[in-house]
């Protein structure tokens, strides 16, 4: 099994609003980086998004350590809570219904084959890779600021 390290993080200027995400997947010593972004989207949405987009690229079960300053990806699924709402109906355990339902779903299917060590990364901290992420994203989401004048 291949060994993968991915950084992902999500950003949105004023939530909602502009946003964007980025992905940086290494394995064996190479690097590959995925971004994109949503014009009207929230910040938890874009957390989810990048996950989404990274996992999709991997090709074959790996070993994956999964680092995030996302308390809400990574507790979402370190935690089951994901899981658990879905075995509850999309209903979170104070009964609300949980948010991202789609994303969630599609998360859950793609990090099923896996095996995921799960790592929370404070955000704006000097982690090189978190950094980056934050930048790209970031920039993705100005960008749609950019185009709105």
């Amino acid at each position: 099994m291949d060994k993968v390290e991915i950084y992902t993080d999500g950003s949105c200027l004023s939530n909602p609003g502009p946003g964007g995400w980025a992905a940086v997947l290494v394995c064996r010593g190479k690097e590959k980086v995925l971004s994109g972004g949503d014009p009207d989207t929230t910040n938890n949405k874009m957390e989810l998004t990048g996950a989404i987009a990274a996992f999709a690229a991997l090709k074959r079960p790996c070993e994956v350590v999964l680092c995030s300053d996302s308390k809400y990806v990574i507790q979402g699924l370190s935690e089951n809570r994901a899981k658990m709402w879905r075995f509850n109906g999309w209903r979170r355990s104070d009964g609300k219904p949980a948010l991202n339902i789609e994303l969630w779903e599609k998360l859950l299917e793609l990090t099923e084959p896996h095996k995921i060590e799960y790592l929370w990364i404070k955000g704006h901290n000097g982690h090189p890779y978190n950094e980056r992420c934050d930048i790209i994203a970031r920039s993705i989401a100005m960008s749609y600021k950019k185009e709105d004048k």
